[in-house]
């Protein structure tokens, strides 16, 4: 696949979709003896989300299954939009659409199996972790060198922010968006005890 040149695509990005299963975790499912569900998520790709509201992009999940950790997840990172339950993805998709008034071009998706391709095929910036299936990898416009679970997320987040302000060495921006969430998360905490 020729990539597309990717500096007018990230300069108009205003939201991003992410995968769970594969994308966030790596993919595998725990459950404990009590039968709950456990997952694994990386912090690094946390950090990475937030950081994406410092840079007025919207998030949004896209999964095909239905998890309790996931809205906790969401709800820890603020992540804007969080859509469930949706095996065929393009109805959530197109429900997302209609919600942020936006454009497909203005819309980015990570995604790392068959089930994220009728997706991939419309946004404007469709990536694949490292371990995506080969059909994700092939239509993607940007193949990431990490896997699911293991820091793809903040791949994308550092490469968009390289592009946004120049700052190649992404680690060097930390947005005041991130201090003002950690201290709200550790507020909250206080206030429960």
């Amino acid at each position: 696949m020729n990539y597309p040149n990717l500096a007018p695509i990230l300069k108009g990005l205003r939201l991003l979709i992410i995968d769970v299963d594969g994308v966030l975790t790596a993919g595998g499912i725990i459950y404990n003896t009590a039968e709950e569900e456990q997952k694994i998520f990386d912090v690094k790709d946390g950090l990475g989300i937030v950081m994406l509201g410092g840079l007025g992009i919207q998030t949004a999940i896209i999964s095909g299954r239905e998890s309790e950790i996931v809205n906790r997840r969401a709800a820890e990172l603020r992540i804007d939009y969080v859509l469930q339950g949706y095996p065929i993805k393009l109805p959530a998709y197109e429900k997302l659409k209609k919600m942020t008034s936006l454009q497909d071009s203005a819309i980015g998706f990570i995604g790392d199996d068959l089930i994220d391709l009728d997706v991939m095929r419309y946004v404007g910036f469709a990536v694949a972790p490292a371990d995506a299936h080969p059909a994700v990898k092939k239509i993607a416009h940007y193949v990431c060198r990490n896997r699911g679970g293991s820091g793809a997320v903040r791949e994308v987040v550092d490469l968009i922010i390289a592009f946004r302000l120049g700052e190649f060495g992404a680690m060097n921006y930390i947005p005041p968006i991130i201090l003002e969430h950690w201290q709200d998360v550790i507020w909250e905490r206080e206030k429960e005890k």
